[in-house]
């Protein structure tokens, strides 16, 4: 009988314990889930308005989603360690162990941390966009695709390149497209018995002819250099950057048959040898 006793006496005691602890946890928990369950909500609301509002801010849409995304993120954690606290968990322990594991993350991911740093400049200073020529990191060609971490380019020959964008970011971009108008320069050299001043009007009627080339711009038709068989001219014309290429391929046929019509020669590299002879 004293050890039925004993028995009920321990079960009571257990069970006022568990009362005890449902006192003071229970509505701490219960409010902790109620905590939860509105923040989620509220933070479901914010972060759709802080996406509308990147996407109409920022010239990209991924990016705008991907920093909506960070700030949704971030709300969610400092949630659950306010709920965390409510009932009762320590949450200085947790925090620093958050704080190891991110420096950790960080550690581990330089690279992709840099390529996604360079990724965000890219995107929000716009140094260029999809379709335009580039030349940067030694290689060169059309964008296809910005994306956070690399940038997608294809070559003339259809090759694709894809670049790290940390250190697209901090080297040089030479945009080929940016600009709506480019110069085409071309080296044409005539012969040192032809007249300069004739050669000159030759080339630059060969310029007003051409449709492709905007007369209201700096076009130049100079000579640059004596050279060692020629006398040498360069041609600068400006047309659409649509056109640059059509032209650029023109303008070589276009003005060697300018310079002939005209009666003058194009001389290829040559060299004269005097052969003396001493008398015995």
């Amino acid at each position: 009988m004293e050890e039925i006793s004993d028995i009920q006496v321990q079960m009571q005691s257990q069970v006022d314990k568990i009362i005890e602890l449902v006192t003071i946890y229970g509505g701490r928990f219960v409010l902790a889930i109620v905590v939860l369950i509105v923040g989620l909500w509220i933070i479901g609301r914010l972060s759709k308005l802080v996406r509308k509002s990147t996407v109409k801010g920022l010239p990209d849409e991924t990016l705008a989603k991907f920093l909506s995304n960070i700030f949704e993120v971030i709300l969610k954690v400092l949630l659950v360690i306010s709920v965390a606290s409510m009932v009762g968990i320590e949450t200085t322990s947790f925090v620093a162990v958050l704080g190891a594991a991110g420096l950790a993350v960080g550690l581990a991911l330089q690279g992709s941390l840099s390529n996604f740093a360079g990724g965000v400049m890219i995107l929000i200073f716009r140094p260029f966009k999809v379709s335009d020529y580039v030349e940067t990191q030694g290689l060169e060609g059309e964008v296809m695709d910005i994306g956070i971490f690399v940038t997608t380019l294809k070559t003339f020959d259809k090759r694709t390149l894809i670049i790290p964008n940390g250190p697209l970011a901090n080297g040089n971009i030479i945009n080929h497209t940016a600009s709506p108008i480019r110069a085409v320069e071309i080296a044409i050299g005539i012969s040192y018995s032809d007249d300069i001043a004739k050669g000159k009007i030759a080339m630059e009627n060969a310029l007003k002819q051409d449709p492709r080339i905007l007369q209201d711009e700096a076009n130049v038709v100079a000579v640059v250099d004596l050279g060692a068989s020629s006398v040498d001219f360069l041609v600068r014309g400006f047309v659409k950057t649509e056109d640059y290429w059509s032209f650029f391929f023109d303008a070589r046929p276009m003005l060697k048959a300018a310079v002939e019509e005209a009666g003058l020669t194009i001389p290829f590299p040559q060299r004269d040898i005097h052969v003396y002879q001493e008398s015995a």
